[in-house]
C-alpha cells in the first residue's frame, strides 16, 4: 500500500489507480510479462500454509505436562475452535470436525490479517478466487458429510423435500434446492471476499488520498494529515473485522455441517 503511495507521490504513477493496477505482476523472473500464476497474493497463501504447519508442529513437538507459552497457545487456539464452534453448533459429535474446524480458522484469520501487515498490505482473501476454493472445500465436505450419514437419496430428500403440505412443494423445492445448493457456497465465498476487499480499498484511499493531495497543494497538508490518521483508526476497526469474518466462516460452516448431520433439514 505505502509502495503504491510513494510512487503515487513521486508521479510515476496515474490517480486514481485502475482495476488492472489491483492484480499483481508476477513475482518470478520467468514467464510472459502479464503474467499472473505466481503473485504475491499465492506467495502470501503459500507462507500463511507454512507458518500454520511450522508452528503446530513445533508446539507439539514434545507436548508436556504443563505447557510452554506456545503450547498454551496452539491449545487455547484449539480450544476455542472445539468448544466454541464444534461442540456449540454439532454437540459432542462437532469433536471429530474440530481439526478441520481450527484449521480453517486459522489460515482465514492469518491470511486476513496480511491487510494489516506492513510489506504484506492485501489479504489473499480480497481476491474472489481464495475465498471462493474455501467456500468449496467446505460445500464438499459438509455435502459428502451428509450423503455418508444418510445415504443419498435420503440425504437430498431430507435437503429438498420440507416438511409441508404437497400442494406447495412445487414451489418450496427449487427455492431449498437454490439456497443449499448454489447459495450457501457463494454466501460464503462473497461475504469474505467482500469484507476483505472493501477493508483495503478504504486503507488504500485514505493513504493514497493524503500523498495526492500533499502533493496537489501544500496548503491541503493539514487534510492529508487528518486522512493518514483516518488510515490509522481504520486500521483498527480492520483487525475487528479480521477476527470476526474468521470466526464467521468458521460457524457457517459448522453449521452447513451441522444440518448435513440432521435427520431433516
Amino acid at each position: 500500500m505505502f509502495g503504491q503511495a510513494n510512487v503515487l507521490a513521486a508521479g510515476q504513477a496515474a490517480f486514481p489507480p485502475s482495476v488492472e493496477d489491483f492484480y499483481l505482476p508476477s513475482i518470478l523472473p520467468w514467464g510472459a510479462h502479464d503474467s499472473y500464476w505466481f503473485t504475491k497474493i499465492t506467495a502470501m497463501v503459500w507462507v500463511a500454509a507454512g507458518i500454520l504447519i511450522i508452528f503446530f508442529l513445533a508446539t507439539y513437538r514434545k507436548p508436556q505436562l504443563v505447557p510452554t507459552k506456545k503450547q498454551w497457545l496452539a491449545e487455547s487456539i484449539y480450544g476455542f475452535v472445539r468448544n466454541n464452534i464444534a461442540v456449540d453448533m454439532l454437540g459432542h459429535r462437532g469433536v471429530r470436525f474440530a481439526p478441520y474446524f481450527t484449521t480453517l480458522f486459522c489460515f482465514v484469520l492469518l491470511t486476513n490479517f496480511f491487510a494489516i501487515v506492513p510489506l504484506f498490505q492485501i489479504s489473499p482473501n480480497s481476491h474472489i478466487a481464495f475465498p471462493a476454493i474455501l467456500a468449496v472445500i467446505s460445500y464438499v465436505l459438509f455435502n459428502y458429510i451428509g450423503i455418508r450419514q444418510h445415504g443419498f437419496v435420503k440425504y437430498f430428500k431430507n435437503s429438498l423435500v420440507p416438511p409441508a403440505p404437497w400442494f406447495i412443494l412445487p414451489l418450496l423445492i427449487p427455492i431449498e434446492l437454490f439456497s443449499t445448493f448454489i447459495v450457501r457456497p457463494f454466501s460464503l465465498a462473497v461475504r469474505l471476499f467482500a469484507n476483505m476487499f472493501a477493508g483495503h480499498m478504504l486503507l488504500l484511499v485514505f493513504t493514497l488520498g493524503g500523498f495526492a493531495m500533499i502533493s496537489a497543494n501544500a496548503w491541503l497538508a493539514p487534510v492529508s494529515v487528518l486522512s493518514w490518521v483516518m488510515t490509522i483508526a481504520l486500521t483498527f476497526l480492520e483487525f475487528l473485522v479480521i477476527c470476526l469474518q474468521a470466526y464467521v466462516f468458521t460457524v457457517l460452516t459448522a453449521s452447513y455441517v451441522q444440518g448435513a448431520l440432521a435427520d431433516e433439514h
